[in-house]
């Protein structure tokens, strides 16, 4: 039995304990993470400008990308539509032939 009672109040201390420690480490942890959102927030405030410039910025970017894209797309176009007409030249004449 002495086991036992000393697995109890080993228990029981290192329930205290740690509950201790754990409610420190937490209080700490949330005070920091209050004091990131309250930086974060004011520099939200300074940062708006720079932040529609980039976004300026980004747009157009994305809209040359955008118009390269597109010359690529009608380029190739092109090219399929020069390597189809002989083809079609070819099978309109056969059809014509055949009739």
């Amino acid at each position: 039995m002495s086991q036992r009672d000393g697995f109890t109040g080993g228990f029981l201390t290192g329930t205290i304990v740690g509950g201790i420690v754990g409610g420190i480490i937490g209080a700490v942890v949330a005070s920091r993470l209050d004091n990131d959102e309250e930086d974060n927030q004011s520099s939200l405030f300074q940062s708006d400008k720079r932040e529609k410039l980039s976004a300026e910025e980004s747009i157009e970017m994305a809209r040359h990308r955008l118009e390269d894209k597109i010359a690529q797309l009608n380029h190739a176009i092109d090219d399929v539509r020069q390597q189809l007409g002989p083809v079609e030249k070819h099978s309109m004449e056969s059809e014509a032939s055949s009739d």
